[in-house]
């Protein structure tokens, strides 16, 4: 019988192609319709080590990864020793001739049925051919991917159909594979990063300046590779610093910026958020958590810098932080922040994680149509004269003319200034600018996405979240509503700032709250008691750098 979900793991060193094979069968899997979660986890190296790709796939939908493995997909011996217990009872593994031994092995001729550097692409057509999939369309993904080249498409066709044919009159009779999917609907493969970044540029984005640092990087290549058609400067500074002060600097100018990077990156563009902060100049800063302190799992995942971000750069001014949990929230999201910077003038952020940074989706496409794209600048012929470009207003924002696009001086000053921008010690006017800067936090209080809610209004146990653990946790609601408990869920995607109306209520409606959260300290358990007086009394935390699945939080509740 057809499974409803399925978990493919590909296993091996780096170096050895398991990233090809899962990225192309996961585009394979995509376009026949399925719903797919990728977990991709990989050492801190460019050989050796234990690498695996994780595809939890289904016709039905999936938001969540999981642990048991219904297909391994072995590169090596370790994969199999590492990973066996993990095998479902009726799970097969994919093998070749290395030494290790397992009765669901299933032995793949590797050498008679290719080249040396067709290996992968004979392991991607067992794999798929055990799995359903269609030859010709994991063949046209495989073209997509490498190319179209004569030679090439010839000798993995050649790999694919021997694969198949190998696959049909070998395969383990007692493996079933996932339900097929009736209507296939058009989707995209995308990941976390590739999606911010896409959201970004749909708002106007017009330059980005990074350091590479895991997990951020992708995001800038992601940019790069769209720059040239939509008119963006990408830009990889020498460290951090000048990264920061880059995209501070390029919107002075009036050209919406971003930075991306991690923990210990953004560590060193503290001085540069301050300094947007003092100069009212948007930015938009995401920062691609990993375990720390210091360089710590560079490679891993965790939710460990949101006390870090709520609190980064010296002194005190206006800031949003948000925490994507979806693909096509880290797309809205991403929009949202560019917009939001134009409009209060000052640094926004977006906290992402290396699971869901590099997790790919399938997700439908995006309108696109009637989007609108941030307009940097105020009219100069609306601006008062003379000029002031910090006038104390209402709303705390004021008029930001572009320098060089009118006949006034725009004066920035990175001191204490007058409404002129001139720098000054007087101690009345300081206390008048912070004030004024300050109000600009009931426009972002006004603007606050709440909490989403699921369930019935009084729960016996309500499980709050934020950012990429949200499909587990909705996955791990699913599994206790099916054993009888009354469940909710609450997720953040605005971790900053609160609103207690907007969750306190629900919060004291449940029997129970737990916090699930990627962190040792319960960062935003510690938050919404600070700013609410409301004390989370059970929390699941997870920090061994693996990323939350429904399995763990199931191990760790105790309802």
């Amino acid at each position: 019988m057809a499974k409803d979900k399925m978990n493919i793991v590909i296993g091996g060193e780096a170096g050895q192609g398991l990233v090809t094979v899962g990225y192309l069968l996961t585009k394979a899997a995509i376009r026949s319709g399925y719903s797919v979660v990728v977990t991709q986890s990989y050492q801190s190296r460019i050989r050796g080590g234990h690498n695996t790709y994780a595809i939890r796939m289904s016709a039905d939908g999936v938001a969540a990864p999981q642990e048991s493995i219904d297909l391994l997909i072995a590169l090596d011996a370790d994969t199999v020793n590492f990973h066996r217990g993990e095998l479902a009872q009726d799970g097969c593994i994919i093998a070749g001739e290395f030494k290790a031994d397992d009765p669901r092995m299933l032995r793949v001729p590797y050498k008679d049925l290719s080249p040396p550097r067709q290996v992968n692409i004979v392991a991607l057509g067992v794999a798929a051919e055990m799995l359903g999939l269609n030859e010709d369309l994991v063949a046209r993904a495989t073209e997509d991917y490498f190319g179209k080249k004569d030679k090439d498409v010839e000798e993995n066709r050649n790999a694919l159909r021997k694969a198949f044919e190998w696959s049909r009159q070998n395969r383990r009779a007692s493996f079933q594979g996932p339900s097929k999917v009736a209507n296939p609907q058009r989707r995209v493969m995308l990941n976390g990063n590739e999606a911010i970044a896409l959201g970004a540029i749909s708002a106007g984005l017009k330059f980005a300046a990074f350091y590479p640092m895991t997990p951020s990087t992708s995001i800038n290549l992601a940019l790069i590779s769209h720059a040239k058609r939509m008119g963006l400067v990408v830009e990889q500074a020498e460290d951090e610093i000048a990264a920061i002060n880059m995209a501070v600097g390029a919107s002075y100018t009036g050209a919406p910026a971003m930075a991306a990077t991690s923990g210990g990156g953004f560590a060193l563009m503290v001085e540069g958020v301050s300094l947007a902060g003092m100069t009212e100049t948007p930015v938009v800063i995401v920062i691609g958590q990993r375990p720390a302190p210091a360089t710590g799992l560079p490679t891993r995942t965790e939710q460990a810098d949101l006390e870090f971000v709520l609190h980064a750069g010296h002194g005190e001014f206006p800031r949003a932080v948000f925490a994507p949990g979806t693909i096509e929230e880290c797309f809205h999201v991403a929009r949202k922040a560019v917009d939001l910077a134009e409009r209060v003038q000052g640094p926004v952020f977006i906290l992402m994680d290396q699971f869901l940074a590099d997790s790919y989706r399938a997700v439908a496409p995006f309108t696109v149509d009637g989007i609108m794209a941030v307009r940097p600048g105020a009219d100069p012929n609306s601006v008062a004269q003379p000029y002031k470009r910090y006038a104390v207003t209402e709303s705390g924002v004021s008029p930001r003319l572009l320098p060089g696009l009118s006949k006034n001086l725009v004066v920035v000053d990175s001191d204490e200034h007058t409404e002129d921008g001139h720098l000054t010690e007087d101690l009345a006017v300081r206390k008048v600018m912070v004030e004024k800067r300050l109000r600009k936090m009931d426009i972002i209080r006004k603007d606050v996405i709440p909490p989403s809610y699921d369930g019935e209004e009084k729960p016996e146990a309500l499980l709050v979240s934020w950012g990429s653990t949200k499909g587990s946790v909705q996955d791990a609601a699913e599994k206790l509503r099916a054993g009888g408990k009354r469940v909710a869920t609450m997720h953040f995607l605005q971790v900053w700032p609160l609103i207690p109306d907007h969750f306190i209520p629900r919060m004291k409606n449940a029997g129970q709250v737990v916090c699930i959260e990627s962190n040792a300290t319960g960062q935003l358990a510690r938050l919404i008691r600070r700013e609410t007086g409301f004390g989370i009394e059970k929390h699941v935390r997870r920090y061994d750098g693996l990323p939350m699945t429904p399995e763990s939080i199931l191990r760790d509740i105790r309802l």
